[in-house]
């Protein structure tokens, strides 16, 4: 059975549901702590689960980035294994630097939680099947995806745009909801497909995503 590693912050709220979707769609998940590093060759893939590392002090996802388990993450995302971002792990991801651009306080400065649309922009390790429009749920402060006018341009030619808003719940650069790497290993996404594995939770277009990892 593929190992699956869960990254675990202080503070993380969401890696409990990560850890039952991954098991959800047949696979298996471990813990991997923030004050560790790993063998990569140990893991199929790895999730970076939301829910407010280290409190959201200083910024969302800056503390995280510095943890010792973010150098082997790196390690792991250099050769080609898949990475997810979820929310906060998005935010994560962006400041190591994975994934281009930042995550910023909304555009009315509240706290957004209701379920969204997303189109897919393009095929990922983490999308192979979610070629559709899918619902999942987002709750953030600070999920508006900004990057510079260039860097965005550049985002849509190398096709890096992952997901974007049917109808953007924050004000994010040309509603952007997520992103990937030049390769198409590494992806970050500010809603939660792990809340969204059964039609009792609102919906279950999260497994697409989750289900990519069984091949």
């Amino acid at each position: 059975m593929k190992k699956i590693g869960v990254l675990r912050f202080l503070g993380t709220n969401c890696d409990r549901d990560v850890w039952q979707a991954v098991e959800d769609v047949g696979l298996k998940p471990e813990w991997l702590w923030y004050e560790d590093q790993f063998q990569v060759a140990d893991y199929s893939a790895y999730v970076v689960p939301g829910g407010f590392s280290y409190g959201d002090y200083l910024r969302c996802g800056a503390l995280a980035a510095k943890a010792p388990v973010m150098k082997s993450l790196g390690e792991a995302a250099a050769k080609g294994y898949p990475v997810l971002g979820i929310c906060n792990g998005f935010q994560i991801l962006c400041e190591t630097k994975l994934l281009p651009g930042a995550l910023v306080r909304n555009e009315k400065r509240k706290f957004v939680d209701r379920w969204v649309s997303l189109n897919p922009q393009t095929q990922t390790k983490w999308n192979a099947k979610a070629r559709a429009v899918i619902k999942l749920p987002v709750a953030h402060g600070e999920g508006r995806y900004y990057a510079e006018t260039e860097e965005l341009k550049a985002l849509w030619d190398q096709e890096q745009v992952w997901m974007t808003y049917v109808e953007n719940p924050n004000g994010a650069l040309e509603d952007i909801a997520g992103v990937c790497n030049k390769q198409k290993n590494v992806c970050g996404l500010m809603p939660h497909p792990e809340r969204a594995m059964a039609d009792w939770m609102g919906g279950a277009d999260g497994r697409v995503i989750m289900e990519s990892l069984l091949g």
